[in-house]
């Protein structure tokens, strides 16, 4: 990749993010289920404590993707231009879905509370969960609209 340009580096780097965001927040949302199929009527176990530890580290490197120019590992340059004002607007349009979808989450158990009793843990994994992953799905979305109109 060191012989293409910074434009080209770029590009594809964008291209592959459109592509990957989605299904990724898809996986993210599916291996969720593994969590609440173990929740009700287990103790707590030090497997369950490595699951939470990984759902929260995939939790926090997904926020980070998200909010953060993303690719770490590419130089400033070609970060800089991977992150230019329609990505600016997309992620802040995306950031809004994550917080609406997280608000209507919390609302719905508020409400799912009055008839199934769950601790707070559960209800904050749901919470963060679809907040997140709503926020993916909509960047991802809007960054291949975007492209496809290139």
């Amino acid at each position: 990749m060191t012989d293409r340009t910074i434009a080209e580096q770029a590009d594809l780097l964008s291209r592959r993010r459109a592509r990957m965001l989605p299904i990724v927040a898809l996986l993210y949302v599916s291996q969720q289920a593994s969590f609440f199929s173990s929740v009700h009527g287990s103790p707590d176990r030090a497997v369950d404590h490595v699951k939470l530890g990984a759902w929260v580290m995939l939790s926090l490197v997904m926020l980070a993707a998200l909010t953060t120019k993303g690719f770490w590992l590419k130089s400033r340059a070609v970060r800089d231009m991977v992150d230019d004002e329609t990505t600016r607007a997309h992620r802040g349009d995306a950031m809004g879905w994550g917080f609406v979808v997280s608000t209507l989450a919390g609302i719905a158990l508020y409400f799912v509370a009055m008839i199934e009793p769950m601790g707070a843990r559960e209800a904050i994994h749901v919470i963060v969960s679809l907040g997140l992953a709503a926020a993916l799905i909509r960047f991802g979305m809007l960054e291949r609209r975007a492209l496809r109109d290139v």
